[in-house]
């Protein structure tokens, strides 16, 4: 069974980062649709930590870009440098042809740098000077952003928010988690310790799976509603777009796939929404004052009816 190696994955990235199995199943999602995700968290959560345990969970390269007021595009893509040696133009290529990338702080590079990763994204390949290159059919940006400082940043626009597909925040855990972290740390750090429990080739082949999971016309149905109710809703400005109902059910077919079932419930569909919707809303001003993205879009989960879906 395919899930088995999936719940092996999921119980090696736990072992690392305490307390945090929703959001690690989150992440795990998206690399299973295909998708992306954003990180908007405050300093020393462990979003970096998280990233390498995921990318050596699965034996896949890493590249961590700190993001920054002069980055160019041509230094996360690459360039065409001259060798002196061989008197000819050789390919440098940049730290996104990787299996997983972060994207650290990605808010402090200007738009023009930010949109260097637009197609590698969207199309997971790279033009570097009239050349295109394919980047890894695996490849999981993982950008992350601190919400409470905005001097010197460049927030991101909506069209590049849309690529993201989910927006997770990790948070602060427990008491119960604090000591647990303070344990597992004391010595030295688990991270050391993982090994590849799944490869990047298990990876894709699982990607393709995932897209055979049957959606029924009453999940559908679902998915539209949802939709329509965030472009129809007093408080939203700005609903949720074509791109972001597509991966809603692309997400849920990842989620379903995660609990070794062949097809979609709307419980899959629910599961998923808050984190793939709430960073592509725009609230109206006055909407701003009273509420935030995530109790609007709380509030459509319960007033959207949930349909009673059949098992297939």
């Amino acid at each position: 069974m395919p899930q088995s190696s999936l719940h092996t994955l999921l119980d090696t990235v736990n072992r690392v980062i305490v307390g945090k199995d929703k959001q690690i199943r989150l992440l795990v999602t998206a690399l299973l649709a295909r998708g992306h995700v954003l990180l908007e968290d405050l300093p020393g959560m462990g979003k970096t930590v998280l990233a390498k345990t995921l990318a050596q969970s699965i034996g896949g390269t890493y590249n961590r870009v700190q993001f920054t007021a002069d980055l160019l595009p041509s230094d996360i893509v690459g360039l065409h440098v001259f060798n002196q040696r061989s008197n000819d133009f050789e390919l440098r290529k940049g730290p996104v042809f990787a299996d997983i990338l972060l994207a650290d702080e990605i808010n402090r590079a200007t738009p023009r740098t930010q949109s260097g990763l637009l197609e590698c994204m969207e199309e997971r390949q790279v033009s570097i000077e009239g050349v295109t290159l394919p980047l890894s059919p695996a490849m999981l940006v993982i950008a992350t952003q601190n919400p409470i400082e905005s001097e010197g940043t460049y927030p991101l626009p909506e069209a590049q928010l849309d690529r993201f597909l989910f927006k997770i925040s990790l948070g602060y855990g427990n008491r119960e988690d604090s000591r647990e972290i303070l344990r597992r740390f004391r010595s030295q750090s688990p991270l050391e310790a993982i090994q590849p429990v799944i490869s990047v080739d298990e990876i894709v082949a699982l990607q393709q799976e995932v897209t055979k999971v049957h959606v029924s016309s009453t999940v559908e149905e679902y998915v539209i509603d949802l939709t329509e109710a965030t472009r129809d809703n007093r408080s939203i400005e700005v609903g949720i777009s074509p791109r972001a109902m597509l991966a809603l059910v692309r997400c849920a077919q990842a989620s379903a796939f995660l609990d070794g079932r062949s097809f979609v419930l709307p419980d899959d569909v629910k599961h998923v929404f808050p984190s793939l919707a709430t960073h592509r809303i725009r609230l109206s001003m006055e909407a701003e004052l009273h509420v935030t993205e995530e109790e609007v879009i709380a509030e459509i989960l319960k007033t959207v009816p949930t349909p009673v879906e059949e098992s297939v």
